[in-house]
């Protein structure tokens, strides 16, 4: 569960956020989308603790964030970026392990876990002997929620992790992701400026504009009831963009 109470932010006299409040339940899927600009970033580093917000509290599974326990908070969440985030020097397997080894794990423990993780996001286990350079894009964001999943966080965000992809590659990746949100059962927050995939893989969307929720419900409602006039205005701008050639 992710609890945001009154967050606000405000950087060089510009509001980033302004006073915001939004719970998102445990094991549910939930996208926050909006334009470039509207905060989303922002209220994705603070969810991180790698930055503090101005005002308000975040709370994950029910413990307060504070500077001293932001670090250890983050080991409840799998992080995933786009193409991965991988480290070139490392192999796939390496990539995905290497928050066990830190943290101390037996070998054979992460090899199992590491083989496990590779059938659920169906990567052949020949790629895990491969470095970044030698994966496709589509590989190498299959590896990137590999390790986000490796210490079996309750919590899984995921920073826009289609953007790079192809749309065929992108169509598949998202197919899958879908089944694995509902085969583990965990929370999830995806940050993406794609309704569409929104649509797909949250079971509930917050649209943010200039640093607030203009409307947060499922795709259907949004659609069927817009809430203020930007909400069908950027449906309408996602639908011509979906369109464009």
């Amino acid at each position: 569960m992710i609890e945001l109470q009154n967050i606000s932010k405000v950087y060089g006299g510009r509001t980033i956020l302004q006073p915001l409040t939004l719970n998102i339940p445990a094991q549910r899927r939930f996208a926050l989308i909006g334009p470039s600009g509207c905060g989303k970033s922002t209220l994705l580093r603070i969810i991180l603790g790698l930055i503090q917000a101005d005002s308000g509290s975040v709370a994950l599974n029910g413990t307060r964030m504070t500077p001293d326990n932001a670090r250890q908070l983050r080991l409840s969440i799998g992080y995933v970026i786009q193409d991965g985030g991988l480290f070139p020097h490392l192999t796939a397997a390496n990539n995905v392990a290497l928050m066990a080894q830190h943290l101390g794990w037996a070998r054979p423990e992460i090899e199992a876990r590491v083989l496990k993780l590779a059938e659920l996001v169906q990567l052949p286990q020949d790629l895990l002997r491969r470095y970044p350079a030698e994966m496709s894009g589509g590989q190498r964001q299959r590896v990137g929620i590999m390790r986000s999943l490796m210490l079996d966080p309750p919590i899984l965000i995921f920073d826009e992790p289609m953007g790079a992809l192809d749309p065929l590659v992108r169509f598949h990746l998202q197919e899958d992701l879908r089944n694995i949100f509902r085969d583990l059962n965990k929370t999830v927050l995806l940050v993406t400026h794609d309704m569409g995939e929104a649509a797909f893989l949250a079971e509930e969307i917050a649209l943010l504009k200039d640093g607030r929720v203009v409307q947060q419900g499922s795709y259907q409602e949004l659609v069927d009831s817009p809430g203020d006039p930007f909400v069908s205005e950027f449906l309408r701008a996602q639908r011509m963009e979906a369109a464009s050639p």
